[in-house]
């Protein structure tokens, strides 16, 4: 039985992410990883009118060839913020909840982030979220990378990933998405895509999305 869950810190995570935040007992963010590219460090996947839509957070390419994830800046390059919110806007303005919930999210596009942490704008933007969620999982920051785990520990860190997920746990359930008439279901994209359409009935949706076999 497992009580700990260790993660990478993520953009706007996959709900797969946020199944671990609903029901283990503690959350330990990996910060001393090796900064890895095409993960959901910097990237999430959301649904517009032509299918899957990649947001990627561009950012500073460290001096060194291996840079730990706590020390990754963003970049201001490429105007991310104004079309990020425009894909948000495009995707799930027309949803149940979006308006609800945009006036929360729309600072996170707007504020000057320049030389900003990735980790502090994902940590922000994941308490924002779990506020909508109204869950408080407890969450902590490694020290230094973890090599070792416990009977009680299980490491998630590389297996929620958008290009092969191993997250063996997560239970993809149907859930309402606007353009599903077109795309059929599309499971595990960001966050946002469950809560803009599902709104305060999200958390079904998330207690029902892992085996039960952890110690909650």
């Amino acid at each position: 039985m497992y009580d700990i869950a260790y993660l990478s810190t993520a953009y706007l995570p996959p709900i797969s992410y946020f199944s671990k935040l609903y029901h283990y007992n503690q959350i330990g963010i990996e910060i001393y990883s090796n900064y890895t590219k095409q993960t959901y460090r910097n990237r999430c996947n959301i649904i517009g009118a032509n299918g899957i839509m990649p947001l990627s957070i561009p950012i500073i390419k460290p001096l060194q060839s291996k840079c730990p994830d706590k020390d990754i800046r963003i970049s201001d390059h490429d105007n991310w913020q104004h079309l990020h919110w425009n894909a948000i806007v495009s995707a799930y303005g027309s949803t149940p909840f979006f308006e609800y919930y945009q006036d929360d999210l729309l600072p996170f596009y707007k504020k000057n982030l320049k030389g900003y942490f990735l980790l502090d704008f994902n940590s922000e933007l994941l308490s924002t979220v779990c506020e909508w969620l109204n869950i408080s999982p407890d969450i902590h920051f490694t020290n230094q990378y973890k090599m070792t785990f416990t009977s009680k520990e299980k490491d998630f860190r590389e297996a929620i990933h958008p290009k092969h997920s191993n997250d063996k746990e997560f239970i993809p359930l149907k859930y309402y998405q606007i353009f599903s008439g077109k795309y059929g279901f599309i499971p595990d994209m960001s966050i946002i895509d469950l809560i803009f359409n599902m709104g305060p009935e999200s958390i079904l949706i998330l207690n029902n999305s892992i085996k039960k076999h952890i110690s909650i």
